[in-house]
């Protein structure tokens, strides 16, 4: 018996680096996708070290800030981490107000040309363009939101030819209703139903989980809750996680590490029931890792 023991704890031994290594080595860079009105919008990329010719998933994560601010290192971590994990993990910037003195719609079109530019250059990248994730957090899983749902909001020199429409959604506390039971209704200037996710769904928008905090005075949870109802109600897949006494923001590492490991942990289940992941899962040791950064 004594022997068997000392048998197991040597393979448990053995096998835990084992396991750690099945994680993707990745290597991040960046890259020029969108030049419009004197301005260059770079998209930053974090590329698991695959064989050569392997289509791999991806998933772009927009950033939040209200369309007023905000840049790409808001997901630095969940781009890490889902790197890890197999997929090719975009973060690409957009104008904002502040820095561009644009509106959402400006927006609203770089995130739908970063999808585009993803599609059209699926090849170089050694990404599979029918398993591409939008998704991102307040006006970011906006964005993502409406490269899905937004017909007629376009860049003039974007190919049109070229769907923006993404696989999966996965939306953290989004912007869902840009009307005056949502948010951002006096920064559209009248045309606040032109952006709004929850008045543009129609029967085959891609099956999306949303995570949102229940407490959220920002981004009324109503809204999502409004958003997933009618989601069904159009014979779409939406999965609605809510989180008691969380506000807005709350999957943010820098505010919540908890709070950050449960909506990864969400995520990763999501994107391995679609069979985008490769590997076992190693998220408690990555946020460990993250706490002695």
């Amino acid at each position: 018996m004594k022997r068997i023991l000392v048998s197991i704890l040597f393979l448990i031994v053995v096998s835990a680096p084992q396991l750690f290594s099945q994680a993707y080595k990745f290597e991040k860079s960046s890259f020029v996708y969108k030049n419009v009105d004197g301005v260059e919008l770079e998209m930053v990329m974090y590329k698991p070290q695959a064989p050569a010719g392997l289509k791999l998933p991806a998933i772009v994560f927009f950033f939040g800030g209200g369309w007023v601010k905000g840049d790409p290192s808001q997901f630095q971590f969940q781009a890490e981490y889902l790197a890890t994990r197999g997929m090719v993990a975009f973060c690409p910037d957009y104008r904002t107000q502040s820095r561009h003195s644009t509106t959402p719609f400006e927006s609203v079109k770089d995130a739908k040309s970063a999808i585009r530019y993803l599609k059209i250059h699926g090849d170089e990248l050694g990404i599979d363009i029918n398993r591409i994730v939008a998704s991102g957090g307040s006006a970011g899983g906006h964005l993502a939101a409406c490269t899905a749902v937004i017909d007629d909001i376009n860049e003039a020199a974007d190919d049109l030819t070229v769907s923006s429409v993404p696989m999966l959604l996965v939306l953290f506390n989004p912007v869902v209703d840009t009307g005056k039971k949502g948010y951002g209704q006096q920064k559209l200037a009248g045309r606040e139903f032109e952006l709004s996710p929850v008045h543009h769904l129609t029967p085959d928008v891609p099956e999306t989980l949303i995570m949102h905090g229940k407490a959220d005075t920002i981004v009324p949870y109503e809204n999502v809750h409004r958003f997933n109802y009618l989601m069904k109600q159009q014979g779409n897949k939406c999965t609605l996680v809510g989180y008691k006494k969380q506000g807005h923001g709350f999957f943010n590492y820098s505010k919540s590490p908890k709070y950050f490991k449960k909506t990864l942990a969400k995520t990763e289940a999501f994107l391995d029931r679609h069979n985008l992941l490769k590997g076992e899962s190693w998220i408690n040791r990555y946020c460990r890792g993250l706490a002695n950064r």
